[in-house]
């Protein structure tokens, strides 16, 4: 295959949902006839340090196909959705170019979002801006700031809690450094350069068809991370020295439930109830997401012999059936 008729194709499912193993089942299904490299398409997976809770691909997975755009940021810097277009651009360009099959795998939706609908052109953050507005939100508190957004910005502070600091900060920071409210941004929005990097029918999507399989996968899991040393994980994290609990590393969820019980906020013993409950809402949202994008490709990721179904279908997507 030339690297022109090379398809982009985008594996997304809800949290638990078995993306990992089937993606490394694609790219072995593939290898004969197309190597096969992986793009994360996930928030949490970019940050190094963050394994455990992020349930992160391990050495052998990671070893097994390329993959790309996880731990490339430290704990203590943000990554956007507009940054993550550009890198997954240019990576599906490099990934053609050389022959292979760019899959990008995960579900951070606001992502594919991103990546399949364009972004708004807002400026870009500001270090010392956001400083200011966090020593005034320490002296005057969040609801005084979602208050001073009310008045520069009332869209968008109708659709933020008082209490959602990051969002209010964000918007207050576009604000300072555009002179222009965040919503004013969401009406004319940038297309990736690529213009449509997954061609159409190339969206597969894992979905249960029992909601109670997907929670009982989440409530083991999570379980499996304690196990495994999570609460270990966020203490050296905290042991650096430099991070907060309102960094977009540490809102991840688990992490944001572990620090608040670190901090005394929530008893420990209440950690894997508030875990698993956050892990649960995160999955709704997603599957919401999922099931406003009617041209996805969906397979019951809770059927039996479901892989085998989801790697065939993508092998008749990209090389026309041909074993």
């Amino acid at each position: 295959m030339t690297a022109e008729s090379i398809p982009a194709v985008a594996l997304a499912g809800p949290t638990a949902s078995g993306k990992t193993a089937a993606a490394l089942a694609i790219a072995e299904a593939l290898a004969p006839r197309l190597p096969v490299e992986i793009i994360s398409v996930d928030s949490a997976l970019v940050y190094c340090g963050m394994d455990i809770g992020t349930a992160k691909p391990t050495r052998e997975e990671l070893a097994a196909v390329p993959h790309h755009l996880i731990d490339i940021r430290d704990p203590l810097q943000a990554y956007s959705a507009a940054e993550f277009v550009r890198d997954a651009t240019r990576l599906i360009e490099d990934i053609r170019a050389r022959g292979a099959l760019p899959l990008l795998v995960g579900g951070t939706m606001l992502y594919f979002r991103a990546l399949f609908d364009g972004i708004d052109d807002m400026p870009a953050a500001d270090a010392a801006v956001r400083a200011r507005l966090e020593q005034q939100a320490a002296a005057q508190g969040w609801p005084a700031m979602h208050a001073e957004l009310a008045r520069v910005d009332p869209v968008t502070a109708a659709r933020l809690a008082p209490g959602d600091s990051q969002r209010i900060q964000r918007a207050l920071e576009v604000w300072h450094v555009s002179g222009r409210p965040l919503s004013s941004f969401h009406t004319a929005k940038t297309i990736a350069a690529s213009a449509r990097p997954i061609s159409a029918g190339g969206l597969f999507s894992l979905e249960p068809q029992d909601r109670a399989w997907l929670h009982e996968r989440i409530a083991r899991r999570f379980h499996a991370m304690l196990a495994e040393g999570f609460l270990d994980e966020v203490l050296r994290l905290r042991a650096r020295g430099d991070l907060h609990a309102d960094l977009p590393s540490m809102r991840c969820v688990g992490y944001r439930q572990a620090w608040e019980s670190l901090d005394g906020l929530h008893p420990m013993a209440s950690l894997p109830e508030r875990g698993i409950a956050a892990t649960r809402q995160l999955a709704k949202r997603q599957i919401t997401w999922l099931r406003g994008m009617p041209a996805r490709h969906v397979i019951a990721c809770d059927a039996e012999g479901a892989t085998a179904r989801l790697v065939d279908a993508v092998r008749a997507h990209v090389l026309g059936g041909a074993a």
